[in-house]
């Protein structure tokens, strides 16, 4: 019996596409879209782009000034826990910042950082709140989680977000804040 190879060859690249196809539109309708779906309307997000790895979910997020990131993670934890499972959050947030903005956050940064290699959590506030007097104009606040300290500066239409890890381990973010 002599085999024909392009017959095999188009039923190979057939039942690959169908296979790789169907996972990519499963994955796409019960995983990233409804994840999406539930970012986009949280109050704050201009837009939110999805990316769910094999131990991670990758939030890309462009966001208002008065959007509360604590309460953003904690309602995709919640209400997204059937799709992240035990994967953990990564937040990409797009840099609206400005150099005065900038310049606080690196004065602020050592102490800040000092409050959480001790895991003296309540010294961030009280530092944040230090630097408002200092510099007139800026809005910032903070709020923690179990997993992040996050902390948003703000100053007109300009705006950071900063999340830091609670993990010392994890500190290498510091120069991407």
């Amino acid at each position: 019996m002599k085999l024909r190879a392009v017959p095999i060859v188009v039923a190979a690249v057939v039942a690959a596409l169908l296979m790789f196809g169907g996972w990519f539109i499963y994955r796409q309708v019960t995983m990233q879209s409804p994840l999406e779906k539930l970012v986009s309307q949280y109050p704050g997000v201009t837009s939110a782009q999805i990316d769910i790895k094999q131990d991670q979910v990758v939030l890309k997020l462009d966001l208002k000034p008065q959007a509360d990131v604590a309460g953003l993670v904690d309602v995709v934890k919640q209400k997204g826990q059937s799709i992240i499972g035990s994967r953990t959050i990564k937040l990409d947030i797009a840099d609206r910042s400005n150099s005065a903005l900038n310049q606080w956050w690196s004065e602020a940064m050592f102490p800040v950082a000092e409050a959480m290699e001790n895991k003296k959590y309540t010294q961030i506030s009280s530092t944040v709140e230090q630097m408002k007097k200092k510099k007139a104009g800026i809005k910032a606040d903070t709020d923690m989680d179990s997993n992040n300290v996050y902390i948003r500066l703000s100053e007109g239409n300009a705006t950071k977000f900063i999340v830091l890890p609670r993990q010392s381990q994890q500190m290498g973010v510091w120069p991407n804040a």
